[in-house]
């Protein structure tokens, strides 16, 4: 088993362009949401980017804008906003109202040897905003700080 990570993108410029205007601003609303909400930990700033009537999939967080602002209140504190998101992207795709995004994630195994694997978030957007979300997480995995998983950690 390998320890290397997945390769990260570097040109975000590129991943964010699109010859639909309405693709570029969708995956623009979802990369300036993990940004600024999940990466910088500004709950309050996430009905900029999520519809208050937010569907969530994922069982560990309650549904609504507020229980998004409470899952990001609960798992991490506020860092200063940087203008590219840090968190080790894989890619950004848009197709149609849905936005996927892929991140490396480490891991230890069992013998406490790193290894990677993908996290996938994918994401509805409805008249300008985030209205549902999509993610792997189980019941029985803790609550995750997604700025734990930079690979310069």
């Amino acid at each position: 088993m390998s320890a290397t990570p997945p390769q990260v993108a570097q040109d975000h410029a590129a991943l964010l362009a699109s010859d639909d205007p309405q693709l570029a601003a969708n995956k623009r609303l979802v990369y300036d949401m993990y940004r600024i909400v999940l990466q910088g930990g500004y709950a309050g700033r996430a009905g900029e980017f999520i519809a208050v009537d937010y569907i969530q999939h994922n069982p560990n967080s309650e549904q609504g804008l507020a229980g998004v602002q409470d899952y990001i209140r609960k798992t991490r504190g506020e860092i200063p906003l940087e203008d590219r998101l840090e968190l080790p992207m894989i890619n950004l795709m848009a197709e149609g109202d849905h936005v996927t995004i892929a991140f490396a994630r480490g891991e230890k195994d069992a013998a406490g040897a790193t290894y990677y694997t993908t996290w996938f978030d994918m994401f509805r957007i409805d008249n300008g905003k985030i209205a549902e979300h999509w993610d792997p997480m189980l019941k029985t995995d803790a609550p995750i700080d997604p700025n734990s998983q930079r690979l310069d950690n």
